[in-house]
Protein backbone atom coordinates (compact mmCIF):
# COMPACT_ATOMS: atom_id res chain seq x y z
CA UNK A 1 0.00 0.00 0.00
CA UNK A 2 1.34 3.44 -0.88
CA UNK A 3 1.11 6.35 1.44
CA UNK A 4 -0.38 9.43 -0.13
CA UNK A 5 0.74 12.95 0.44
CA UNK A 6 -2.12 15.37 1.04
CA UNK A 7 -2.05 18.57 -0.96
CA UNK A 8 -1.48 20.51 2.26
CA UNK A 9 1.82 18.67 2.80
CA UNK A 10 3.04 18.97 -0.80
CA UNK A 11 5.99 21.22 -1.38
CA UNK A 12 7.82 22.39 -4.45
CA UNK A 13 11.33 20.99 -4.70
CA UNK A 14 12.16 22.61 -8.06
CA UNK A 15 11.51 26.05 -9.52
CA UNK A 16 9.89 26.61 -12.92
CA UNK A 17 13.36 27.17 -14.39
CA UNK A 18 14.75 24.02 -12.77
CA UNK A 19 11.85 21.93 -14.11
CA UNK A 20 12.45 23.33 -17.62
CA UNK A 21 16.18 22.55 -17.37
CA UNK A 22 15.40 19.03 -16.10
CA UNK A 23 13.11 18.39 -19.09
CA UNK A 24 15.79 19.75 -21.44
CA UNK A 25 18.34 17.26 -20.10
CA UNK A 26 15.92 14.32 -19.84
CA UNK A 27 14.50 14.35 -23.38
CA UNK A 28 16.49 14.27 -26.64
CA UNK A 29 17.19 17.76 -27.96
CA UNK A 30 15.74 16.83 -31.36
CA UNK A 31 12.26 16.15 -29.93
CA UNK A 32 12.25 18.43 -26.88
CA UNK A 33 10.59 21.40 -28.63
CA UNK A 34 7.70 19.16 -29.71
CA UNK A 35 6.86 18.38 -26.06
CA UNK A 36 5.87 21.87 -24.89
CA UNK A 37 7.35 24.51 -22.60
CA UNK A 38 6.71 25.14 -18.92
CA UNK A 39 4.57 28.27 -18.62
CA UNK A 40 3.96 28.39 -14.88
CA UNK A 41 4.41 26.38 -11.72
CA UNK A 42 2.72 26.63 -8.35
CA UNK A 43 1.99 24.27 -5.51
CA UNK A 44 0.16 21.22 -6.92
CA UNK A 45 -0.07 22.70 -10.46
CA UNK A 46 2.01 23.10 -13.59
CA UNK A 47 0.99 24.65 -16.90
CA UNK A 48 2.66 23.84 -20.20
CA UNK A 49 2.25 25.44 -23.62
CA UNK A 50 2.66 23.67 -26.92
CA UNK A 51 3.00 25.59 -30.17
CA UNK A 52 2.29 22.82 -32.67
CA UNK A 53 4.56 22.35 -35.64
CA UNK A 54 3.62 21.00 -39.10
CA UNK A 55 4.61 17.43 -38.16
CA UNK A 56 1.68 17.41 -35.67
CA UNK A 57 -1.06 18.25 -38.15
CA UNK A 58 -3.78 15.79 -39.15
CA UNK A 59 -6.66 16.09 -41.63
CA UNK A 60 -9.01 18.95 -40.82
CA UNK A 61 -6.09 21.19 -39.78
CA UNK A 62 -6.17 19.69 -36.27
CA UNK A 63 -3.38 18.79 -33.86
CA UNK A 64 -2.93 15.01 -33.78
CA UNK A 65 -3.94 12.86 -30.83
CA UNK A 66 -0.41 11.45 -30.36
CA UNK A 67 0.98 15.00 -30.06
CA UNK A 68 -1.63 15.81 -27.40
CA UNK A 69 -0.94 12.57 -25.51
CA UNK A 70 2.78 13.42 -25.49
CA UNK A 71 1.97 16.85 -24.05
CA UNK A 72 -0.21 15.25 -21.36
CA UNK A 73 2.50 12.76 -20.42
CA UNK A 74 5.25 15.39 -20.22
CA UNK A 75 3.07 17.78 -18.19
CA UNK A 76 2.32 15.00 -15.68
CA UNK A 77 6.01 14.04 -15.53
CA UNK A 78 7.00 17.68 -15.00
CA UNK A 79 4.55 18.40 -12.17
CA UNK A 80 5.70 15.25 -10.38
CA UNK A 81 9.35 16.26 -10.80
CA UNK A 82 8.58 19.73 -9.45
CA UNK A 83 7.22 18.22 -6.23
CA UNK A 84 9.33 15.05 -5.95
CA UNK A 85 12.68 16.23 -7.27
CA UNK A 86 14.46 15.47 -10.55
CA UNK A 87 14.09 11.69 -10.79
CA UNK A 88 14.53 10.60 -14.40
CA UNK A 89 13.38 7.04 -13.71
CA UNK A 90 9.73 7.87 -12.94
CA UNK A 91 7.70 6.05 -15.59
CA UNK A 92 4.14 6.22 -16.88
CA UNK A 93 2.14 3.21 -15.73
CA UNK A 94 -1.30 4.36 -16.95
CA UNK A 95 -2.69 7.06 -19.20
CA UNK A 96 -6.38 7.51 -19.92
CA UNK A 97 -7.50 10.35 -22.16
CA UNK A 98 -10.87 11.60 -23.38
CA UNK A 99 -10.86 13.86 -26.41
CA UNK A 100 -13.79 16.26 -26.09
CA UNK A 101 -13.39 18.36 -29.24
CA UNK A 102 -10.96 18.91 -32.08
CA UNK A 103 -7.75 20.72 -31.20
CA UNK A 104 -7.21 23.62 -33.58
CA UNK A 105 -3.76 24.14 -35.06
CA UNK A 106 -2.79 26.92 -32.64
CA UNK A 107 -1.30 27.23 -29.14
CA UNK A 108 -2.37 24.45 -26.79
CA UNK A 109 -2.24 24.66 -22.98
CA UNK A 110 -2.00 21.74 -20.56
CA UNK A 111 -2.81 22.14 -16.86
CA UNK A 112 -1.43 19.31 -14.71
CA UNK A 113 -2.71 18.92 -11.15
CA UNK A 114 -1.50 16.29 -8.71
CA UNK A 115 -4.34 14.13 -7.40
CA UNK A 116 -2.09 11.86 -5.33
CA UNK A 117 1.64 11.79 -4.73
CA UNK A 118 2.64 8.68 -2.82
CA UNK A 119 5.95 6.99 -2.20
CA UNK A 120 5.60 4.57 -5.13
CA UNK A 121 2.73 5.91 -7.26
CA UNK A 122 1.50 9.30 -8.41
CA UNK A 123 -1.77 10.23 -10.12
CA UNK A 124 -2.15 13.46 -12.09
CA UNK A 125 -5.15 15.11 -13.76
CA UNK A 126 -4.23 16.92 -17.00
CA UNK A 127 -6.63 19.15 -18.89
CA UNK A 128 -5.81 20.43 -22.36
CA UNK A 129 -7.44 23.64 -23.52
CA UNK A 130 -7.25 26.43 -26.08
CA UNK A 131 -8.14 30.12 -25.94
CA UNK A 132 -10.01 29.81 -22.63
CA UNK A 133 -9.60 27.46 -19.66
CA UNK A 134 -13.26 26.51 -19.90
CA UNK A 135 -12.80 25.30 -23.50
CA UNK A 136 -11.44 21.86 -22.63
CA UNK A 137 -10.06 19.92 -25.59
CA UNK A 138 -9.14 16.77 -23.64
CA UNK A 139 -9.03 15.47 -20.08
CA UNK A 140 -6.56 12.85 -18.95
CA UNK A 141 -5.65 10.90 -15.83
CA UNK A 142 -2.02 9.82 -15.75
CA UNK A 143 -0.43 7.35 -13.38
CA UNK A 144 3.31 7.25 -12.70
CA UNK A 145 5.38 4.60 -10.96
CA UNK A 146 8.08 6.22 -8.86
CA UNK A 147 11.46 4.58 -8.20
Amino acid sequence: MTSSTSSSSLQLRLSKEEVAAFLDTTFPALTRRQLGEVESLSLNHLRMRLDPDPAMIRPGNLVSGPALMALVDVAAYAVIAAHNGPEAMAVTNALSISFLRGCQFEAVMADATILKLGRRLATVDVRIWQRSEDRIIAQSTVGYALP
